[in-house]
């Protein structure tokens, strides 16, 4: 059951780095001038919703379990503020904002690469600790709660808000009140987050169709 909080945080991962990809070489055709806002917007959309639902329940839990939890937490924090920050330049250079205008894309694109892979580093680690520190049911709680709070989460970068506390579930709340409103104005389509899976219930033979063997050392 440990597996299952790893599990669904690198099938998270794996899902917004395609996306990432798939915004990046998205490219508008004379036939589509357009096509490149839906894949950079579901990009967006899904990583805003992973930050905020991170910072909402893997970061209190960081900070009660682990050894230095505060300041791991206020550095996992300040990661997923500088993501965003790469996220909102994103969205101000595809519609055209004055202060983003000018940046090149390949800048653009090169910073969120890197401000993406510092963040899901970061996170991967910080799951293995908990795993580490904590027991098998509370760790697959974490996971049922993070999607959970997905769900219900901001579908827009703000990286200028409270990420902690109860500021930053304050101000998540009014974030979502205000995404949603514009994401109904604008018609913007929010894909489902990735649930989590028990892998602990795959048999043999799904283990064999999905090429991902996860059998107990004495099967092994």
């Amino acid at each position: 059951m440990h597996d299952k909080l790893q599990h669904s945080i690198r099938a998270t991962h794996d899902v917004l780095d395609e996306r990432l990809s798939v915004a990046e070489f998205r490219r508008p055709t004379p036939a589509r001038p357009r096509d490149v806002f839906p894949a950079t917007d579901t990009f967006l959309a899904s990583a805003s919703r992973h930050l905020a639902a991170a910072n909402a329940v893997l970061v209190p839990a960081i900070e009660r379990h682990l050894a230095g939890g505060h300041d791991l937490a206020r550095d996992f924090s300040r990661a997923s503020r500088d993501l965003e920050q790469a996220m909102a330049q994103t969205k101000a250079k595809l519609y055209g904002e004055a202060h983003a205008i000018h940046r090149p894309w390949s800048e653009i694109w090169s910073d969120l690469h890197s401000r993406f892979n510092v963040f899901m580093d970061l996170e991967e680690r910080m799951a293995q600790a908990l795993v580490d520190s904590t027991s098998d049911g509370f760790c697959a709680d974490l996971a049922d709660r993070v999607y959970a709070a997905e769900l219900h989460s901001p579908t827009r970068p703000h990286p200028f808000v409270p990420h902690r506390g109860v500021r930053g579930r304050v101000a998540r709340r009014i974030c979502l009140t205000v995404d949603h409103f514009w994401d109904a104005t604008e018609g913007r389509m929010i894909p489902e987050p990735v649930k989590p899976h028990d892998r602990s219930h795959d048999g043999r033979f799904t283990q064999y169709l999905l090429a991902d063997p996860h059998l107990p050392e004495e099967e092994a």
